[in-house]
């Protein structure tokens, strides 16, 4: 499928420059189209019977299977979840850290990784990176590092400043197990998650799936524990609660993912065209050097395809100007930053209305 004929499912984009897929992407026409197919079979079939189960069953299984090679793992190295969220909770909770182990985060992180974070008893350590050029943030980091350091969590690329931070030289340097978020970077970025421990995202943005749908890449399942279990997460169990794992990721399996969902995800995946990374850098590229000769822009070059930029006023009310005008974009409240989401489908046409609609 070319970048024009995978365009033209998006009914979405013939009425907005859409450029915020890092908070929800645009949905497309197959998308929906599985949604509504699912839930009109379940409405006249009723949601029981061997046939409704198996064939939920394998789209699971299928969905799972095109997960796993969008973040470059195989299929039972990947749970499904909910959200990024969900699955930070999961390593978070699984990895039974206490009071005397620290983990090393950064100041530009997003509440999906906070909260889990701040929910446990560890110690946080926190490398302030956010601002800094990327050259200079695996320096910083590493200082951070210390004896009691038992965990690496930070982002892929930080939804901030649209910058990438060094996970993998960061792992390499310090050889500790690591949690990347990889909310703004799977399915906006070639992504290769196999020497990551865990590597939590979602797939209502970048993905363009459904919401409540996400995914956990995890190197070693059997080497975390299961501390949220759900029906899914079990071959067996006991009256007593006990129960047996199932192999590999499934069993961190957060629950029965919403069958329409599901479907819809499962047509999400497949409306993606070739050569859709190096169209989204080339617009991401384009964008920065646009929105340079208005603004400030805070991203540096050569990162993922988010574009942020300061704007000296009240950004809230600027967002609500553009999207009058027919650009989606973002702010990030309290910053004095706005945010630009640069997909495969962002046209040079986007993005001149972008820049024209600036003040």
């Amino acid at each position: 499928m070319t970048i024009d004929e995978a365009r033209a499912a998006f009914p979405v984009f013939e009425r907005f420059a859409y450029l915020n897929a890092g908070t929800n992407g645009p949905l497309a026409g197959p998308t929906v189209a599985a949604m509504v197919e699912r839930t009109q079979a379940d409405l006249e079939q009723g949601r029981g019977g061997a046939e409704y189960f198996s064939s939920v069953v394998e789209q699971r299984e299928r969905v799972r299977a095109k997960l796993a090679a969008t973040v470059g793992v195989p299929g039972a190295n990947l749970s499904l979840t909910t959200s990024t969220t969900n699955g930070c909770n999961i390593v978070l909770g699984g990895l039974g850290l206490g009071p005397d182990d620290e983990v090393l985060t950064t100041d530009g992180e997003h509440f999906e990784l906070l909260g889990a974070l701040g929910a446990s008893s560890v110690k946080v350590r926190v490398a302030a990176v956010r601002e800094l050029p990327p050259a200079q943030s695996l320096d910083v980091l590493l200082a951070e590092v210390t004896p009691k350091t038992r965990l690496l969590a930070l982002s892929d690329i930080c939804w901030v400043s649209g910058n990438r931070f060094p996970i993998d030289e960061l792992k390499q340097a310090t050889g500790l197990p690591l949690l990347a978020d990889g909310a703004q970077s799977a399915g906006a970025v070639a992504v290769d998650a196999s020497g990551i421990d865990y590597y939590a995202f979602s797939c209502q943005k970048w993905l363009c799936g459904p919401d409540g749908t996400g995914g956990l890449a995890v190197r070693e399942p059997e080497s975390l524990s299961v501390s949220a279990p759900s029906y899914l997460s079990q071959d067996g169990y006991e009256p007593t609660g006990a129960f047996s794992p199932r192999a590999g990721a499934k069993r961190f399996d957060s629950g029965w993912t919403p069958p329409p969902a599901l479907a819809g995800l499962d047509a999400a995946l497949d409306v993606a065209p070739e050569g859709r990374f190096e169209r989204a850098a080339e617009m991401a590229a384009r964008c920065r050097q646009l929105v340079a000769q208005k603004a400030e822009v805070v991203t540096a070059p050569g990162q993922g395809t988010l574009v942020t930029f300061r704007f000296d006023g009240d950004t809230a009310e600027l967002v609500g100007q553009l999207y009058e005008r027919g650009v989606v974009v973002r702010d990030l409240p309290g910053l004095g930053l706005l945010r630009v989401s640069c997909g495969w489908w962002t046209t040079d046409e986007d993005l001149d209305r972008l820049v024209a609609a600036l003040p």
